[in-house]
C-alpha cells in the first residue's frame, strides 16, 4: 500500500511539475542559506584561531599602558630591559622572553625601497612568534652584544626589494645605515587584525635602540609560556612581579596590561560564533516561509482534485490511504527542496569561502540537520491539508465540479 500510495504521490507532483519546483523554491532558498551561514561561520572562526595561533604558542604581550590602542595611560613608564630580564628570571613556566620595540623605516635596496616595520629583539622573538627561518640564520651572541648591523627580512619585505632572489648576504640600507641581511624569515601571511605579518625586518635590539629609537626603553615583551595549561599562572606571575617593580599600591590599577593572545582567540570566536546562530537563526525562517508555501499550494492540490478524490473515497479507498497520499506529497517537495538547498549551499560556500579566503570544511551533521528539518516541514504544513482530504464526504466531492 505504501509504494502504490508513493507512486501516486510521484505522478500527481509530475503533473504539475513547474508548480511543485516553485513550490519548493522557499525550502531550497532556506535550506542553502542556514547551510552556507554555518560552514562560512566555521570557516570564520577556524580562520581567526589560526591567526591568533600564528602570532606564538602560548603567547603573552607585556605593554606599558592600562590597555592596548587608542586611550591607554601615556603618563605609564616606560618598560625596561631590567623588566624582560626580571621575568625570564624569576618567573617559572617561561619558554621564551623578548623584549621588542618598533619603528617605521623605509628600507632601501638597489633602486627599490619599501615603508616597513623594524623590530628590534632577540633570538627569543623567533621562538615566541613562531617564526621560521626560511634561508640563513639567527643573530650570534657576539651580534646581539654589540649591537651589530645586521638583519633577518620578513617575506614581503624580501619580495619587494629583491623580487625572487635570495637576499641572504646582500645589504639593505635603513634610515642613515645599512645592514647585512644573514637571514630570511618563512611567510606567515594575513594576522587576525588585518595586518601583514611578512611585512617586517628583525635586528638585533640594542642596533634598533642605537641607531633608530635612541632610547633604551621597550615597547613591549613577548612571553611564551611552556605549556598551555601554564599561560594562566605566568601571566599572574607578570603582573604580580610587575606591579611590585613598578612599585604599584595594593589599592592601585596597573599602569601595565598583559595581553593573552589565546583569550584572545577565544573570545573572537565566541563572537563569530554568536553571529553566526543568529544569521543561521534569520535564514530559517525562509525555511518557515516555505512550509507556508508548501501548505497553501497542497490545499489547491486537494480543491482542484476533490472529485478525485471523491471516487477514490468512493471505491473503497480508506481515510488514511488519502491522507497519507497527500502527507508524502507535500514530503517529497520538502525533502525534494532540502536535497537542491544542499547542493546549493554546497556550491555557494565553496566559492564564497574561495572569494572571502576562509576555510572550506565540510560538516555532514548541520547537512543532516537541515535535511531533516525540511522534511519535518513538509510534514507538518502538509498535514492540515491532507487531513482536509481525507476529511472529504465522498458524496459531496463527486458532486464537486
Amino acid at each position: 500500500m505504501l509504494w502504490n500510495t508513493l507512486l501516486l504521490a510521484l505522478r500527481a507532483i509530475r503533473r504539475n511539475l513547474l508548480r511543485s519546483m516553485l513550490t519548493t523554491l522557499g525550502i531550497v532558498i532556506g535550506v542553502a542559506a542556514v547551510i552556507t551561514m554555518v560552514t562560512l561561520g566555521n570557516g570564520a572562526t577556524q580562520s581567526v584561531s589560526a591567526q591568533i595561533s600564528s602570532l606564538g604558542s602560548n603567547l603573552l604581550i607585556l605593554r606599558a599602558g592600562q590597555r592596548p590602542g587608542p586611550g591607554s595611560a601615556q603618563s605609564a613608564p616606560p618598560l625596561k630591559m631590567a623588566d624582560a630580564e626580571a621575568i625570564a628570571s624569576q618567573i617559572d613556566g617561561t619558554q621564551a622572553v623578548a623584549a621588542t620595540v618598533n619603528k617605521s623605516v623605509t628600507a632601501i635596496a638597489a633602486a627599490k625601497n619599501w615603508s616597513t616595520q623594524v623590530t628590534g629583539t632577540s633570538n627569543d622573538y623567533f621562538l615566541a612568534g613562531n617564526w621560521t627561518l626560511a634561508s640563513g640564520r639567527e643573530f650570534s651572541d657576539m651580534e646581539l652584544r654589540a649591537g651589530r648591523a645586521v638583519c633577518v627580512l620578513g617575506d614581503r619585505v624580501k619580495r619587494e626589494l629583491f623580487g625572487s632572489s635570495n637576499p641572504v648576504g646582500a645589504d639593505v640600507r635603513v634610515k642613515d645605515f645599512s645592514c647585512e641581511v644573514v637571514g630570511l624569515l618563512s611567510p606567515k601571511g594575513q594576522g587576525a587584525m588585518g595586518n601583514d605579518q611578512d611585512d617586517l625586518i628583525v635586528m638585533p635590539l640594542r642596533t634598533a635602540q642605537r641607531r633608530l629609537t635612541g632610547s633604551t626603553d621597550i615597547g613591549s615583551v613577548m612571553v611564551s609560556a611552556r605549556t598551555a595549561s601554564a599561560t594562566s599562572k605566568v601571566k599572574a606571575q607578570m603582573e604580580q612581579l610587575m606591579r611590585e617593580r613598578r612599585k604599584i599600591a595594593d589599592n592601585a590599577n596597573d599602569d601595565f596590561n598583559v595581553l593573552d593572545t589565546k583569550q584572545l582567540a577565544d573570545t573572537l570566536s565566541g563572537t563569530i560564533r554568536t553571529m553566526t546562530t543568529l544569521l543561521g537563526a534569520v535564514a530559517a525562517v525562509s525555511l518557515l516561509v516555505g512550509g507556508i508555501g508548501i501548505m497553501n499550494i497542497m490545499l489547491v492540490s486537494v480543491t482542484e482534485r476533490t472529485r478525485e478524490i471523491g471516487i477514490r473515497l468512493a471505491i473503497g479507498a480508506l481515510e488514511r490511504e488519502v491522507l497519507l497520499q497527500f502527507l508524502i506529497e507535500a514530503i517529497v517537495l520538502s525533502a525534494f527542496g532540502g536535497l537542491l538547498g544542499i547542493a546549493l549551499a554546497a556550491a555557494a560556500s565553496v566559492g564564497l569561502a574561495s572569494v572571502l579566503s576562509l576555510p572550506y570544511t565540510f560538516q555532514p551533521q548541520i547537512n543532516v540537520m537541515a535535511f531533516v528539518f525540511s522534511a519535518a516541514i513538509g510534514m507538518i504544513f502538509g498535514f492540515f491539508p491532507a487531513r482536509r482530504a481525507a476529511a472529504l464526504n465522498p458524496i459531496e466531492a463527486l458532486r464537486h465540479e
